[in-house]
């Protein structure tokens, strides 16, 4: 299923952006190496998530492309549970493979995520800003869109 959405801030604690003294680099800095342990590597991509707003859709999870439970990556924090699921992201004329990343909202403690929110994983990109439009390629047998 392809749909358009509005790229949004985020909290800026998965890249490291907001200074959070519990994780320097960023929370995903920190979970890739249990990512990797479990067989999903995170290094083709910038360790940080593009946030967009793909309303009027909101959308039901299906069979993810990984799940991972109880991840204890923070001694912050109890451990967690990870969904994965593929995404195409479509912005001026090129695609971009990358995975739409998304804590179990009923093992995540902090930064809540709307549920018309995505968290994108994806290599850097260039020129993209807060407000724009991308249109994205979701795999509907991963993460039913409605």
């Amino acid at each position: 299923m392809r749909i358009e959405a509005k790229v949004i801030p985020g909290y800026g604690v998965a890249s490291g952006k907001i200074k959070d003294s519990r994780y320097p680099k960023g929370t995903l800095a920190q979970q890739a190496s249990y990512f990797k342990a479990k067989g999903l590597d995170l290094s083709p991509f910038y360790l940080g998530t593009l946030n967009v707003d793909v309303s009027p859709y909101n959308f039901t999870i299906k069979t993810p492309k990984h799940f991972y439970e109880q991840i204890n990556w923070s001694e912050y924090i109890p451990p967690e549970n990870f969904y994965f699921f593929d995404v195409v992201l479509f912005f001026e004329n090129t695609a971009y493979q990358g995975l739409i990343y998304m804590p179990d909202p009923k093992t995540k403690t902090e930064h809540q995520q709307f549920k018309t929110t995505l968290e994108l994983i994806l290599p850097k990109i260039e020129n993209l800003n807060y407000g724009g439009k991308v249109h994205l390629e979701i795999d509907v047998t991963q993460l039913a869109m409605h």
